[in-house]
């Protein structure tokens, strides 16, 4: 039986530019545009579910999901509580995203040890399942245990688990466990080998795939090009992300990249990185063009995006970006 694919469903990262309280009439304005679903990530400004919150009272065309909570950073019952919270505000709306994040944010910015990341996240998709079923909580996890937590809030519907995930490991538990996976730092090419692992894992249960994607719909090709060097830098230095380009394909052409970053050299880093690379991992070029580039992801396997508009020509406004890549656009 051949299952039935998941429909594509256009998506925008949030929060937008300016102040919580002033985004209300722009999230109906992204629901009039066509996109159907806003998704939240937590790193160092607002937490992942606050902007999400306000948005399941202001406007109920939108989906709403987390991309992503760091498996480290919440005790799990609060985890839980949190969920089962916005669940409860958005029915059928909501879809947990988790992931181990990276050890910049877990533990320089937070003070928690990065310590196995592929039993922690296990670990809470784990606890989430079964702290939402509504039952107590007695169970030793390999990496916390729970002596009898009981949700005292039963979601109408339990939201959707999805797992942020890069290399293999990850990818099949995104698959195995998890609803979906999320993934990010690719190129469109790239999701046939992501997509592929998720979908020999899940064995032929179709899976969502949300793709957060690297927006600059602009023609000014040397600026976007040069400013985006500073962002593939901070990532892809990290280890997690370092792995998941060698695992890609791409150790050779990053080696000179990470040498120099590792010699305390950033300008000869920068210098390192190809303007191909730039071209493969960041939209940009007219609306039309970064339009049929995100198709491309689409078509490849991905059934969410999330665009994430960086403000890479000095030029470009966000909200104009947000328009000319709309799905009612062009």
């Amino acid at each position: 039986m051949t299952s039935t694919p998941l429909p594509q469903r256009p998506g925008m990262t949030v929060p937008l530019p300016g102040p919580l309280h002033s985004h209300r009439d722009k999230l109906a304005e992204l629901a009039d545009l066509g996109y159907t679903d806003i998704w939240s990530a937590e790193s160092d400004g607002a937490d992942g579910f606050t902007p999400l919150a306000m948005a399941a009272a202001w406007e109920p065309r939108l989906r709403l999901g987390t991309a992503i909570i760091p498996a480290y950073t919440r005790s799990p019952a609060c985890f839980a509580q949190s969920v089962a919270s916005l669940a409860d505000a958005a029915p059928g709306r909501f879809a947990i995203g988790i992931g181990s994040s990276s050890n910049v944010i877990v533990e320089r910015w937070n003070g928690v040890p990065f310590v196995e990341p592929y039993k922690k996240v296990r670990d809470v998709v784990r606890f989430l399942r079964d702290a939402l079923s509504g039952e107590k909580v007695v169970k030793q996890y390999d990496t916390f245990e729970v002596n009898g937590f009981k949700l005292g809030v039963r979601p109408e519907q339990t939201p959707p688990i999805l797992v942020a995930a890069l290399r293999e490991g990850m990818l099949r538990l995104a698959a195995r466990e998890g609803d979906g996976a999320i993934i990010n730092w690719l190129s469109p090419d790239d999701v046939r080998k992501v997509v592929g692992v998720v979908n020999d894992a899940a064995g032929g249960e179709p899976k969502e795939i949300v793709c957060r994607i690297f927006c600059c719909p602009s023609e000014n090709a040397d600026a976007v090009r040069a400013a985006a060097k500073f962002a593939i830098a901070a990532y892809l230095n990290v280890p997690v992300y370092a792995q998941f380009h060698e695992w890609l394909g791409r150790g050779d052409e990053l080696q000179p990249m990470w040498d120099a970053w590792k010699a305390g050299d950033r300008k000869a880093a920068l210098a390192a990185i190809p303007d191909s690379l730039v071209d493969e991992l960041i939209v940009h070029g007219s609306p039309a063009e970064c339009r049929a580039t995100i198709q491309r992801y689409f078509d490849n396997g991905v059934t969410t995006t999330s665009l994430a508009i960086l403000p890479l020509d000095p030029d470009l406004k966000h909200w104009e970006a947000v328009r000319a890549l709309a799905p009612t656009a062009g």
